[in-house]
C-alpha cells in the first residue's frame, strides 16, 4: 500500500503565515459580513437607524407567512435549475465541438470566452435591448414566426429572458473549464475503444464523460451558486423582478426590501435564510453527488 507523502514544515508558524492572507480575506469579507447579517435579522431598524429594536425571530417569523416570500422560493428553484442545466448542456457541447475544430480553433475559443468578460448587468441590458417589444430584433423576428412577445406582460416569457441572459454570461466559464477537462482525456482510451468498433457517441458516455464527471460537479456547484447570487444584476438590468413578482428570485427580492422597501431586518433575516440554503445546497452536493463522481 503506497504511502501518502505529506509536506513537513520545520517552523510550526510557517503554515500559518502562509494561510494568513487568504483567511484574513475570509474574515474580512465572509464571516464579518454574514456575523452582522444574523446580527441585524433579530432586530427592528427605522431607515435611518435612529431606533433600534430587539425582536428576537420576528423578522423570520413575518418572513414566512409572506406569500410573495415563499413564492420566491419556486421562482429562485425553476431559475436555478434552468440556468445550471442549460449553461452545462451547451457549455459541454461547445467543448466537444471546440475540441474536434482543426482550422481556427483559436479564433473559435476565443470568441466563446468574450461573454466572460462583459458585466453582468450590461449582459442584462444586451439582451433587454434584443427582446424589446417594440425595438429588439428578437421580438421582431419572433412576430414573423406569429409569436407576440412582451416580457412585460408575461411572466414566461420574462424568466425566458432572464435564463437565457444568466445562461449566455456563464456558458464561457463553464466552457473553459469543460474543454481542460476534455483535452486531459487520454487519447489512447478513446483510440482503443475506436479500435474496438465502439461509435463516438458510445465512446462520449462511456469513457470520455465519467473522466469529465469531476468537473462537471464542480461546474454543477459554481453554477448552482452563480444562480442564487451572481445573476441580481441580470434581473435587475432586464425584468426589475417583473412582471408583477415573476422573475423576483431570492437576491433580487433582498435588495427589494431592504434597499426599496428599507425593510432592513426583514432583508437581513432573508439574507440569512439564503446563505443557509446555499450552504445547505453545497454540503448536499458535497455528500451525495461527489459520490457518484469517478476522479
Amino acid at each position: 500500500m503506497a504511502m501518502e507523502k505529506r509536506v513537513r514544515f520545520k517552523s510550526w508558524w510557517l503554515p500559518w503565515a502562509l494561510i494568513a492572507p487568504q483567511m484574513a480575506v475570509v474574515l474580512v469579507f465572509f464571516f464579518v459580513p454574514a456575523g452582522q447579517t444574523i446580527y441585524q435579522s433579530v432586530l427592528m431598524q427605522d431607515a435611518f437607524g435612529a431606533s433600534t429594536e430587539f425582536v428576537g425571530l420576528e423578522n423570520f417569523t413575518r418572513l414566512f407567512n409572506d406569500p410573495s416570500y415563499l413564492a420566491s422560493f419556486r421562482t429562485t428553484a425553476i431559475f436555478s435549475v434552468l440556468v445550471a442545466t442549460i449553461g452545462l448542456t451547451i457549455s459541454l457541447l461547445l467543448a466537444v465541438m471546440a475540441d474536434h475544430v482543426v482550422r481556427g480553433a483559436t479564433l473559435y475559443k476565443t470568441l466563446l470566452v468574450w461573454p466572460y468578460a462583459v458585466a453582468p448587468a450590461v449582459a442584462g441590458v444586451l439582451w433587454l435591448f434584443m427582446f424589446a417589444p417594440s425595438i429588439g430584433i428578437v421580438s421582431f423576428a419572433l412576430r414573423r414566426f406569429g409569436i407576440e412577445w412582451n416580457h412585460l406582460l408575461n411572466g414566461n416569457q420574462a424568466m425566458t429572458l432572464i435564463v437565457a441572459a444568466a445562461v449566455w454570461k456563464q456558458i464561457s466559464y463553464n466552457f473553459l473549464f469543460f474543454l481542460a477537462g476534455l483535452q486531459s482525456v487520454p487519447k489512447s482510451l478513446i483510440e482503443a475503444a475506436a479500435i474496438d468498433g465502439a461509435r463516438p457517441w458510445r465512446r462520449f458516455w462511456t469513457i470520455i464523460f465519467p473522466l469529465l464527471s469531476p468537473t462537471m460537479f464542480f461546474l454543477l456547484v459554481i453554477n448552482i451558486i452563480y444562480a442564487f447570487f451572481d445573476t441580481f444584476a441580470i434581473v435587475d438590468s432586464s425584468t426589475q423582478g417583473g412582471p408583477g413578482k415573476d422573475t423576483a428570485i431570492l437576491v433580487y427580492k433582498l435588495y427589494f426590501d431592504g434597499f426599496k422597501a428599507l425593510d432592513l431586518g426583514g432583508s437581513a433575516a432573508q439574507s440569512a435564510v439564503l446563505m443557509v440554503i446555499v450552504i445547505a445546497l453545497t454540503v448536499v452536493q458535497f455528500r451525495y453527488v461527489e459520490k457518484k463522481v469517478q476522479y
